[in-house]
């Protein structure tokens, strides 16, 4: 198989320093992102992570047939019950975190992990997960994610439990029949609060420079 020849600007287009990607947090790109216990930075490093907020362009847009994305969390705080039509894998970074399953969006979760850094967890279509920093922890922890390639806009995604959908619409947060989010008048005033509180924590913990 022949393939096309690569230039060297083309190759340092493809390489994305966490220096850079630090800078480009997406605050609330889900409806559950401003729910207590689940507000974290969302990072769109490849494709578009599953986004419901389409405001935000992908760090690295050539194509793949793959996705990458990355979560910055406090303890005790992430991704609400939730599932996809695609395998997601994690692999954490930073801080250990328990991830949660079962097959009953309305149920109780049916098994649970703890893993920390370098440890990784698949989940396959249609299981219901939810996952978040330990409570214990001092720190907040970061989490690598690795999706399927899938269309976006095209229908819901992620599929969320009835009480997180619920949660999100009783601060005005919900998601239309594509998939794509209803922002409230004060979407502005909330991404602004949560970046700056997030942020802020997140160089505390991880210095830019260091």
């Amino acid at each position: 198989m022949e393939h096309p020849k690569v230039t060297n600007e083309e190759m340092m287009k493809r390489v994305l320093r966490f220096s850079e990607v630090r800078k480009n947090p997406i605050p609330v790109m889900f409806i559950d992102s401003v729910q207590k216990g689940h507000q974290r930075l969302n990072y769109s490093l490849i494709g578009d992570g599953a986004s419901e907020n389409p405001d935000f362009s992908p760090m690295l847009d050539a194509p793949h047939t793959f996705q990458i994305g990355m979560h910055y969390a406090e303890p005790g705080n992430g991704p609400a019950y939730h599932t996809h039509d695609y395998v997601e894998m994690f692999v954490p970074l930073k801080g250990r975190w328990t991830f949660y399953w079962g097959n009953d969006p309305d149920g109780e979760p049916e098994g649970s992990t703890e893993l920390g850094p370098w440890d990784c967890i698949s989940m396959p279509p249609g299981i219901w997960r939810s996952f978040e920093v330990n409570k214990d922890e001092k720190e907040g922890g970061v989490v690598f994610v690795v999706l399927d390639q899938h269309a976006v806009y095209e229908g819901k995604d992620p599929y969320w439990a009835k009480h997180v959908e619920e949660g999100g619409k009783a601060l005005g947060f919900y998601a239309d029949e594509n998939g794509m989010m209803v922002k409230p008048d004060n979407f502005d005033e909330v991404n602004k609060d949560l970046l700056e509180r997030l942020q802020a924590r997140m160089d505390a913990e991880i210095p830019p420079n260091g």
